[in-house]
């Protein structure tokens, strides 16, 4: 029994796995984190999958890391913090190791780790109106964790654009970006996601699988010892004194002290 996720599962097999933690903008706890990377790897698993539709309830789609849990680790010590870094890029593994087509209905804001999740997916299709950003540096973090999946879609160069700035950005650039591939008004999403799926139900599962690892095999490769290096990062990063003073300054509702 999941609390923060839903899974749905059509007759067609096009399964949904829905983000549900609305009351915090879907915003991605250890719990949360845990209960998506076990439900893409049972949906990756079972043969009457053939689609999974990542999705979420509420406003948002993604806010990023959980506050409760942000908070949690200015105190936690080293080993603590790589867990909890090494939680998340487990789940983005999962996700984007999934050998079925994982299509991303991204139709309210996202920021941070769900840019990471954006990232991930095999196609993402965004609303008019929703906005984006890696926010992190705001905070004095760097969004480390999430930077393999978010560089090897958007590219290097198209990644420098809005990597360190903390910068808002619309759903016209996030298609720009790499990011989404098509935009579309609120009310034609549900729509959009059809036209996306049902190509795949024409095709032979094995085919479809065989064919994205070839081209994860064929693209940026992320192994260990890049996801164990984003790890570090963040972790120097959380011991730092910009992290300290701009989560601090974050929860007391001021400016941090690099703001003038």
């Amino acid at each position: 029994m999941t609390e923060t996720i839903r899974v749905e599962t059509d007759a067609r097999g096009v399964a949904r796995l829905v983000l549900a933690r609305t009351e915090k903008h879907n915003a991605l706890s250890a719990q949360m984190m845990d209960e998506i990377t076990a439900a893409i790897t049972a949906l990756g698993a079972d043969p009457a999958v053939r689609v999974v539709v990542l999705a979420a309830e509420g406003g948002s789609f993604c806010a990023g890391g959980d506050l409760k849990w942000m908070q949690a680790q200015i105190n936690a010590d080293a080993e603590t913090r790589a867990a909890g870094a090494r939680k998340l890029a487990g789940m983005l593994n999962a996700l984007d190791s999934c050998p079925k087509p994982v299509i991303g209905r991204v139709h309210g804001n996202a920021f941070g780790g769900g840019i990471g999740m954006m990232s991930v997916c095999d196609v993402a299709v965004g609303v008019e109106g929703a906005r984006f950003g890696l926010t992190e540096t705001k905070l004095g973090l760097t969004p480390a964790t999430i930077s393999p999946y978010v560089v090897a879609r958007m590219g290097a160069a198209k990644a420098r654009r809005v990597f360190m700035s903390s910068r808002l950005f619309d759903a016209a650039e996030a298609r720009d970006l790499n990011l989404l591939a098509r935009v579309v008004a609120p009310d034609d999403l549900d729509a959009a996601i059809e036209a996306e799926v049902v190509p795949y139900l024409s095709c032979a599962p094995g085919a479809v699988a065989d064919a994205k690892a070839l081209v994860r095999s064929l693209g940026p490769r992320i192994e260990s010892d890049i996801v164990d290096a984003t790890i570090r990062a963040l972790v120097a990063r959380w011991e730092s004194p910009e992290a300290i003073e701009g989560i601090t300054a974050f929860f007391d509702k001021r400016a941090p002290g690099w703001i003038g």
